[in-house]
C-alpha cells in the first residue's frame, strides 16, 4: 500500500473508506486537481466482535495523511451511518462541514454533546444552489428517502461530473420533506455524467420500494384491530414514519407518545426545521402511561434489538413509565439490518413471553424501505446515463449484482470495488490504481481504538477463554514468603471449583520451586513460569487456557 496517492488535474479518484462491501459506516473521498472532498462520515453499530464498544467508525488514516488537502466534508443526509462519526473524527480531520438544514440541526446536537459546538465550522447548504469547495462544485439535489432532506450530490470537477447517489428511493408521496427533483436529475444526465456511485442495498428487490402514504393506510387499519396498548418500533430518524404513527393513533381515537431519547430529540429537531407542523405535540411517556390501555400508541426506539433502547428496557420491565403485557401489541415497523437478526429475535421472544403480540413485516404490511428497488434503479440509470457505474452501499453480493444490472441498463463501464480501493474515473473506463489502509475503529469511552488491535483482541480472548490474575510475593533471594493468590473472573466459581483453584495454587508453588536461584531473582522468569503453570493446570482442570497476568512482588 502506498500513501503517495495524489489526484491530477485531468482525473477523478474515488476512495471508499467505508460503505463499499458493507451496509453502514459510509465515508468516501473524491480526489481532483490535487485536492480531496470527503463525502459522509458515518458509524456502524458494535457487535460480538467489539466487546464494550457500541459504535464503530471508519479508520481515517488515509484522510488524515492528506488532511491539508481535504477541501471539506459534505453530508448527504442525517442518518447515523452517514453523519454519526463527525463528532469522533472531526478532531482528526478539522475540515469545514457542509449539510442541509435538517442535517445541520442533527449535527448541532451531536457537536454540543461532544463539546465541539464552537469549534466545528458547519455550513448550511441550499439544495439546487451549487457551492464551490476547493476545486469541487457541489450541487445538492433533493431526493426522497426514509429521512427528511436526503440528497444526490452532483460533484463537478475539471475532469468531469460525478453523481454520488447513496440512500434514496422514488417516493411519489413522501409525506415529510421535499419530493425528488426529477427535472434536476434529468438535467444532470443531459449535461453528461462521467460516473455515478449507486445505492445497491435493494438491488435484488423487484419493483419499487413503496410509498409512505400507502403504508400510512395500512398501519392505521392495523392499529384499529387492537384493544390494548400498541407500541410501534421504528428508526427514530424516520420522521415520516413517526408522523404516520401519530396519524394512525389519531384515526383510532388514541394519543401518540414518543419513547426513547433519540426519538424525542429527532422529533424536536424536525419541528424546529418546520416538519411535523400538522402533527400535534407528542405526549411524554409519563403522560401516556396514565391513559387507558386502548387510548395510546407509543412510537419507540429499538427496532433493531439495540440493548439500551426504549423497547429493550420495556421488554425487560426496566422502563420507568411504560409497561406492556398480556393483551398489548408491539409492531416492528422496520426492515432487519443484516447482522441484527439474533438481537431482534431475542427481543421478540422476550416480548412474547410477556404475552405481547409481536408483528413484523413478515406478518403484515408495516414497513416500506428507504432504498430503491430494481425499477427505481433502472429509472435513475435512464435519467443520469453515466459512462461508469460504481456500486456502493451494499455487501459484496449487492455490488456485483448492481454492476450486472447496470450493464443490463446500458451502462458502458462498471467497477466493483470495496473499501480501500483507489479507483481512477476516466472516459475510457475505470481502473483501480492503488489500495490504501482501511479498517474500523471502536468508540471506547472517550477514545478510538483499532477493532483488530491489541485491546479488542484481548477482550475477545478474555470473553472466550476467561482471565486469570496471580500475585506471587518473593524475597530478594527469590524465596516465596506467602501463599500465592489467584483470581479467575468469569472462569471459575471459587465455591464450585475449589479443587481447580487449589490445583492452580499448587502449580504456582511448584513452578517457582523448580526455578534456579538466578531465575528466581528475575521477575520476568518467575512471571513466565507461573503463567505457564496456571494455563497448563486450568487447561487440564477446566479445558480452558485463560488470558493470564502475573504480578511479582519483592519484599
Amino acid at each position: 500500500m502506498s500513501n503517495g496517492v495524489n489526484p491530477g488535474k485531468n482525473e477523478i479518484l474515488f476512495v471508499p473508506l467505508g460503505g463499499a462491501g458493507e451496509i453502514g459506516m459510509n465515508m468516501s473521498l473524491y480526489g481532483a486537481s490535487g485536492q480531496w472532498l470527503a463525502v459522509d462520515c458515518g458509524v456502524a453499530f458494535g457487535d460480538e466482535n467489539s466487546p464494550g464498544a457500541d459504535l464503530l467508525v471508519p479508520d481515517p488514516a488515509f484522510a488524515m495523511e492528506r488532511r491539508d488537502k481535504i477541501a471539506g466534508i459534505v453530508i448527504t443526509h442525517a442518518h447515523e451511518d452517514h453523519i454519526g462519526a463527525v463528532p469522533y473524527l472531526w478532531r482528526l480531520l478539522r475540515r469545514p462541514v457542509y449539510a442541509s438544514r435538517f442535517a445541520c440541526a442533527m449535527l448541532e446536537r451531536k457537536l454540543q454533546e461532544a463539546g465541539l459546538a464552537d469549534e466545528v465550522p458547519v455550513h448550511e447548504v441550499t439544495p439546487g444552489r451549487p457551492i464551490q469547495i476547493g476545486p469541487f462544485s457541489v450541487e445538492y439535489v433533493n431526493i426522497t428517502h426514509s429521512i427528511p432532506e436526503a440528497h444526490v450530490l452532483a460533484i463537478r470537477t475539471a475532469a468531469g461530473l460525478v453523481v454520488h447517489a447513496t440512500d434514496w428511493k422514488l417516493d411519489p408521496a413522501p409525506l415529510i420533506g421535499p419530493p425528488t427533483n426529477i427535472e434536476a436529475l434529468q438535467r444532470l444526465g443531459a449535461e453528461g455524467v462521467l460516473a455515478m456511485t449507486m445505492d445497491s442495498t435493494n438491488v435484488f428487490v423487484p419493483g419499487e420500494a413503496g410509498s409512505e402514504a400507502t403504508l400510512r393506510e395500512s398501519l392505521t387499519g392495523l392499529v384499529g384491530r387492537f384493544k390494548g396498548r400498541v407500541a410501534i418500533a421504528c428508526f427514530a430518524s424516520n420522521v415520516a414514519r413517526v408522523s404516520t404513527i401519530a396519524a394512525a393513533a389519531k384515526a383510532n381515537g388514541r394519543s401518540a407518545a414518543v419513547v426513547g431519547r433519540s426519538m424525542i430529540e429527532i422529533s424536536e429537531a424536525a419541528r424546529r426545521c418546520g416538519y411535523l407542523a400538522d402533527t400535534p405535540p407528542f405526549l411524554s411517556d409519563q403522560q401516556a402511561a396514565q391513559l387507558p390501555r386502548d387510548r395510546v400508541v407509543f412510537a419507540v426506539t429499538g427496532s433493531q434489538g439495540e440493548p439500551r433502547s426504549a423497547l429493550a428496557r420495556i421488554a425487560a420491565g426496566e422502563h420507568d413509565h411504560v409497561k406492556l403485557g398480556e393483551g398489548d401489541t408491539v409492531i416492528f415497523s422496520s426492515k432487519i439490518i443484516p447482522g441484527n437478526e439474533k438481537a431482534i429475535g431475542r427481543l421478540e421472544n422476550q416480548l412474547a413471553r410477556l404475552g405481547i403480540e409481536v408483528i413484523d413485516e413478515g406478518d403484515h404490511f408495516v414497513h416500506v424501505s428507504g432504498h430503491p428497488g430494481r425499477e427505481e434503479l433502472a429509472r435513475m440509470y435512464g435519467w443520469i446515463k453515466p459512462r461508469i457505474a460504481v456500486p456502493i452501499h451494499g455487501e459484496a453480493r449487492h455490488l456485483h449484482e448492481q454492476a450486472r444490472f447496470a450493464r443490463e441498463c446500458g451502462i458502458e463501464h462498471t467497477a466493483v470495488i470495496e473499501n480501500g480501493a483507489v479507483l481512477r474515473l476516466a472516459p475510457n473506463g475505470p481502473e483501480v490504481i492503488e489500495r490504501v489502509r482501511v479498517g474500523r475503529l471502536a468508540v471506547d469511552g472517550t477514545r478510538l481504538i483499532p477493532l483488530e488491535g491489541t485491546v479488542m483482541t484481548a477482550r475477545k480472548r478474555v470473553g472466550f477463554s476467561g482471565a486469570a490474575v496471580a500475585t506471587v510475593v518473593l524475597d530478594g533471594k527469590g524465596r516465596m514468603v506467602m501463599d500465592p493468590k489467584i483470581t479467575v473472573p468469569g472462569l471459575m466459581d471459587a465455591a464450585l471449583d475449589s479443587e481447580a483453584v487449589t490445583a492452580a495454587v499448587d502449580a504456582i508453588v511448584e513452578a517457582v520451586e523448580h526455578l534456579s536461584k538466578d531465575q528466581r531473582r528475575s521477575d520476568a522468569a518467575v512471571a513466565e513460569a507461573v503463567r505457564a503453570a496456571i494455563r497448563r493446570t486450568l487447561k487440564r482442570e477446566l479445558g480452558k487456557r485463560p488470558v493470564t497476568e502475573v504480578h511479582v512482588m519483592r519484599l
